[in-house]
């Protein structure tokens, strides 16, 4: 998706200079980052393509033993012990 956006003479020098740039959207306050292509090219290639759910069993292997803790029966029931 293409789309043009109007940035001030010292963000497009930022972007020259390789740095990100922050912009918000004045209707919905979205707040965006941009980068050149080349440096979101490179990001891209680093960051593998996998969906979260995916960690969800290893979490769940490494938190098992603290949360069958007899101890987190007390933080289950936090609220009704809140004053």
């Amino acid at each position: 998706m293409n789309q043009s956006v109007d940035l001030t003479a010292e963000q497009w020098s930022a972007l020259e200079r390789g740095q990100e740039v922050r912009v918000t959207n004045s209707t919905s306050s979205l707040e965006c980052v941009v980068i050149r292509a080349d440096v979101y090219d490179r990001v891209k290639a680093l960051l593998p393509d996998f969906d979260p759910k995916e960690t969800y069993p290893a979490v769940d292997e490494v938190v098992r033993e603290d949360w069958s803790d007899p101890i987190m029966a007390e933080y289950d029931d936090y609220e009704s012990r809140r004053r």
